[in-house]
C-alpha cells in the first residue's frame, strides 16, 4: 500500500497543538491595515483553533498530523 500524500498547502497553513487540536492563524491581517484599529490588528496576531465543522475535512489533507 502506498503512503498518502499530505497536502501540502494545508501543512503550511495548520499545525496540532499539545492536545492534538488543529490551530491556524487568523485571516485579514496581511494588507489594508490602515482602517482595522490597532486592538483589531493585534487580536489578529494571536492564532485560533480550527472550528469543529472543518476539522474532519482537514484531517484527510493532513493525514500524519
Amino acid at each position: 500500500m502506498p503512503k498518502m500524500k499530505t497536502n501540502r498547502g494545508a501543512a503550511k497553513r495548520f499545525r496540532a497543538s499539545g492536545s492534538g487540536k488543529l490551530v491556524r492563524n487568523k485571516a485579514y491581517a496581511s494588507h489594508i491595515l490602515t482602517k482595522k484599529s490597532a486592538k483589531r490588528k493585534r487580536n489578529m496576531r494571536k492564532s485560533a483553533l480550527v472550528d469543529a465543522t472543518n476539522v474532519k475535512g482537514l484531517k484527510r489533507l493532513l493525514p500524519y498530523l
